[in-house]
Formats: structure tokens, sequence, C-alpha cells
């Protein structure tokens, strides 16, 4: 697999990371981070800090789990290794929260982690279906 399939696979799997994920954060559990954290949740989004996040975060993902799942021919390994990312990668951070942060609530360490374990899960499955498809094309 060549750079240009890496890029094309990079392109389209950031909408799908996207969606998933503001519908997380935009619907599903808005109210739950505000009601949990509202006296450390800033007034306004650090858009920079965010993109940059977004970026990188999609490339762990490729990297370490759809690249070797692809090179397996395999989905379920795929899933699990984008399991395992999401699980250890929402983990550190919250985690870290929890060790070091005046008042981080255990329930957001847990819920976070879940959510990050679906997540990468979920991006990762459906990465490896575009990858599938592009080798295909």
């Amino acid at each position: 697999m060549h750079s240009w399939f890496w890029l094309k696979l990079y392109l389209l799997t950031i909408p799908v990371f996207f969606a998933i994920d503001m519908i997380w954060l935009g619907y599903v559990a808005r109210s739950f981070y505000k009601e949990q954290l509202h006296a450390l949740l800033s007034p306004q989004v650090n858009w920079t800090a965010a993109l940059l996040f977004y970026a990188f975060y999609i490339g762990g993902i490729l990297f370490f789990a759809v690249r070797p799942g692809l090179e397996a021919g395999s989905l379920a390994r795929t899933c699990l290794l984008g399991g395992l990312f999401g699980f250890i990668t929402y983990a550190t951070y919250d985690l870290t929260n929890l060790a070091t942060l005046r008042d981080w609530p255990v329930l957001v360490t847990v819920v976070d982690i879940g959510w990050g374990t679906v997540l990468c899960t979920l991006v990762s499955g459906a990465a490896f279906l575009i990858g599938t498809w592009l080798l295909k094309g």
C-alpha cells in the first residue's frame, strides 16, 4: 500500500470520526459532561488544540489499528486493535486527570474510557471497510 492510499484513507476517515464523535459530544453526552465538569470547562473551545488532537488521533488509529488489520485482512483484528487503542489512550487521559486534578469525577473517567473504546472500535472498523473498498478500486 503506497502513500496515496494512506492519504486517501486518512482523508476519508476524518468525516467518519467527526460524525461519530460529534453525535456523542453534541447530543448523547452533552449534558453529562456539562454537569460533571462544569467548573473545569472552558467557555470557549480551543479549536487549534482540538484540531491538532483529531489530526494526530486519527493518524494513530490508522497506524496502530487499521494498518495491521488491513495487512492481516481482518476486520475483527482491526476492531480489536482499535478498541485497545481507544481504551489505552482514553485511560491515559482520564486516569492522569483523576490522579492530578482536584475534583475530577470518577464517573467521567469510567464513561469516557468506555466511550474512547467504542469510538475507536467503530472508526477503525469503518476505516478498514473504506480501505478495503479503496484497495478494490
